[in-house]
């Protein structure tokens, strides 16, 4: 599960930084998805510490 959550967060970066300098797509809701996953990637690591 953890490591599906990085690699939901690395495409949502790669999607992100695609959309900010590329094209724009997707508008806000890239953001709000990437602000999603680095929140629960933090929240997995401050319960693994």
């Amino acid at each position: 599960m953890r490591g599906l959550l990085y690699l939901i967060a690395v495409i949502l970066v790669i999607a992100w930084i695609f959309g900010a300098f590329v094209t724009p797509f997707g508008g806000n809701i890239i953001h709000v998805l990437l602000v999603i996953a680095v929140i629960a990637l933090l929240l997995g690591v401050i319960r693994r510490a």
